[in-house]
């Protein structure tokens, strides 16, 4: 395990080929989940590229900070990070709030993106009325009064039906998430609108999204590919909010086509 501090943050983190020439993969998974939901995709492409994945602030093992966080806390975070690990370029890859937070770098430091991956995503997600209610059920119940509703979001019906254990494992994740890391980064999602800069972007981008996705459905997702310039758009079939973890091997296909382009 390595851990760092970033902007007063130990940030935990994973790297893997990093001093290999090859170019750099960068993860950026989505709220109330760690780094190990791109376990699949890095298996698959570790031989040919280099991978950096990192828990976020509040997530994981990485410490929490002072909730509530501003998007721009969790970009320069990554940021930071990968100027901590010497990486001058990369493609970042981010879901859900993840691929806020890719997005948000592009802006931030154009510098270090070479391309975008945005898996279930948007560039804005949802509305105030919704992340209000949603905090305020954990206020009052903590995440176990979340976790049915959202492991239907994230996972179709076929995953809930065949794969209990894992289901019963990504529960699991999501529960023993610290509170105080889901309501911040609840407040950084409802606040955070990317639209108007959206057609800004100038990197190789693709937009991806699982055919089932109850937490940012297909049209969401290619509404946001339509405000990006030439970017491509795929859904992933028998997928909900995380098809890295669902069909990952899709998931990786659409990777390499990407990085082929870069």
């Amino acid at each position: 395990m390595h851990f760092v501090d970033i902007n007063g943050i130990t940030l935990h983190y994973k790297t893997v080929n990093l001093d290999s020439g090859k170019p750099v993969i960068v993860f950026s998974n989505s709220l109330a989940t760690d780094f190990r939901i791109w376990d699949d995709c890095v298996a698959d492409l570790s031989a040919d590229y280099a991978i950096v994945l990192y828990d976020k602030r509040g997530h994981g093992l990485s410490s929490l900070g002072t909730p509530p966080y501003v998007i721009d806390d969790h970009v320069s975070d990554l940021a930071g990070l990968i100027d901590h690990l010497g990486i001058t370029s990369a493609t970042i890859c981010g879901l859900s709030v993840g691929g806020l937070i890719a997005q948000g770098l592009y802006h931030k430091r154009p510098d270090l993106v070479n391309g975008l991956i945005l898996c279930d995503t948007g560039a804005k997600i949802g509305d105030a009325q919704m992340w209000n209610d949603r905090m305020a059920i954990v206020k009052e119940g903590g995440l176990d009064a979340l976790v049915e509703a959202n492991m239907q979001r994230w996972f179709s019906p076929a995953f809930h039906q065949q794969r209990t254990n894992e289901l019963a494992g990504y529960s699991h994740m999501f529960t023993r998430t610290p509170e105080g890391g889901y309501l911040g980064t609840g407040a950084a999602i409802r606040d955070a609108d990317f639209r108007d800069q959206a057609g800004q972007i100038a990197v190789p981008t693709i937009c991806v999204v699982g055919e089932q996705d109850g937490a940012t459905p297909p049209a969401l997702v290619k509404a946001t590919a339509d405000l990006i310039p030439g970017a491509g758009f795929e859904v992933i079939a028998n997928a909900g909010h995380i098809p890295c973890a669902e069909q990952p091997a899709a998931v990786s296909k659409i990777i390499r086509q990407l990085m082929a382009q870069i």
